[in-house]
């Protein structure tokens, strides 16, 4: 089989020596291309390249790179049999795309997960279709966000540019750090329109999570859900708060770190299973996808795009 690596040499746990040997391993069991990210978005552009040529493609990366190359991926043929498969070998700090998937977090068990599916006795991959989320043009993999979640992605983005290890404490401190921000700023008064009848949208929300599956994210080992329902196999889920006052966030955060039910109150605003919904703010609000930091938005168009893409596993 032919195959492309894509290697973001940038990446948090990333090594010479694990890139070395995940090269060699892949050489023993595929006619493989390696290529290297240079810039923001190059990624893409490699995969997109590749997907008329190859049957798989494997990403040495963190999430940001995974997404890259998703959206690289989409771009070729008109379901998921058409395009090339995807193999995740984590090497980001958090890698919560592999993790939802259930792949290993070691970039050597990862790489031995690959050398299974790639060797097995009946010639055929062994992957596993799901559904992406789709952003405007963007698609994501697990999260997309407008309001304080892509604020502190910015943050973190902005911490690591001057020189800073992405860390669990560095996204809790910047969490902290854009509460206390944001209680001296009017409130964004995000609306979300719902296509869907028996879920009615909402308005004068501070901050919206939209999830393509669970968790969110994590804190170190610790997953963080606020929509612990949502699947790669249904649509989006999403939460809202309609303030971000201190005591009541920090329920509510309390509650995702907890893990015993779904965050609740009178602050929280969430939908499941949706095919499609559009984000509105009365100002440009931050605006992430999978954990990447997009700009500012007053309007986002989301959409479920089921059965997207196999990914071994």
């Amino acid at each position: 089989m032919r195959a492309l690596l894509v290697v973001n040499e940038q990446a948090t746990t990333t090594s010479a020596r694990s890139r070395d040997v995940l090269v060699r391993a892949l050489r023993s069991a595929a006619d493989l291309e390696v290529a290297y990210t240079r810039r923001r978005g190059h990624a893409t552009a490699l995969a997109a390249r590749a997907a008329t040529s190859v049957g798989l493609v494997v990403t040495h990366g963190g999430d940001g790179t995974v997404n890259e190359v998703v959206n690289g991926l989409m771009s070729a043929g008109t379901s998921a049999a058409d395009r090339p498969a995807l193999a995740v070998v984590p090497g980001g700090s958090t890698n919560v795309f592999a993790r939802a998937l259930g792949l290993p977090r070691d970039w050597a068990e990862a790489t031995g997960a690959i050398l299974e599916a790639l060797r097995n006795d009946s010639g055929d991959l062994r992957a596993r279709t799901i559904g992406l989320g789709r952003a405007d043009e963007r698609y994501f993999t697990f999260c997309a966000g407008l309001g304080l979640d892509a604020a502190v992605v910015r943050r973190v983005e902005q911490a690591r540019l001057r020189g800073r290890t992405s860390t669990p404490g560095l996204y809790l401190q910047s969490t902290v750090r854009q509460l206390l921000t944001r209680r001296r700023r009017h409130a964004p008064g995000i609306a979300v329109e719902v296509a869907a009848p028996d879920q009615p949208g909402a308005e004068q929300l501070a901050t919206v999570i939209v999830q393509n599956t669970a968790p969110w994210t994590y804190l170190g080992d610790r997953p963080i859900d606020p929509n612990p329902d949502a699947s790669f196999e249904l649509g989006l889920d999403v939460l809202a708060l309609r303030a971000l006052r201190v005591p009541g966030t920090a329920r509510t955060f309390g509650q995702m770190l907890a893990g015993r039910s779904a965050p609740h109150g009178r602050q929280v605003v969430r939908w499941h299973d949706l095919a499609e919904l559009t984000l509105r703010a009365d100002t440009p609000q931050p605006f992430q996808v999978d954990g990447d930091y997009l700009g500012e938005r007053d309007k986002v168009q989301l959409t479920a795009v089921p059965r997207a893409l196999r990914v071994l596993c």
